[in-house]
């Protein structure tokens, strides 16, 4: 699945896009350069899924909650791009989150790629020449 995001302007249609194509899926990792738009995409999907709270990129803390206020559905947050080693990541307990049903939404996940399971959604974003942003979803069969 392809969504074009030709502009900030409809971000939005495009996060309703990609959540009707989510499925019964839990954990999608995010790739992308640095300035890809990673970030602003998963903050327009916390919020066309309900989300009222503060969403920006946990790049210091790791991981943030977050509570859709519409559905009470957990989200969480992942931004692993200041990882230095994957003790890190057994430390925070990242099985307790990838495993726990609730969304998981990870940014830098190239970094912890082994510990991901299975199942997870690959998400591919990339800026294009025009300055658009090309978002690609490839849910494994």
């Amino acid at each position: 699945m392809e969504i074009q995001i030709k502009s900030l302007d409809i971000i939005h249609d495009a996060a309703k896009q990609f959540i009707k194509s989510m499925g019964d899926n839990t954990v999608f990792a995010f790739y992308g350069k640095m300035g890809a738009g990673k970030t602003t995409f998963i903050k327009a999907i916390c919020e066309e899924l309900g989300v009222t709270d503060v969403i920006n990129s946990p790049t210091f803390a790791i991981v943030n909650e977050y509570r859709s206020d519409a559905t009470a559905e957990l989200i969480y947050h992942f931004d692993f791009y200041r990882i230095k080693k994957v003790e890190e990541v057994y430390d925070m307990g990242y099985e307790d989150y990838f495993y726990s049903g609730a969304l998981c939404f990870i940014e830098w996940p190239e970094l912890i790629e082994d510990l991901l399971p299975g199942d997870a959604v690959r998400v591919d974003i990339s800026e294009q020449e025009d300055g658009s942003r090309l978002v690609k979803m490839e849910i494994q069969a």
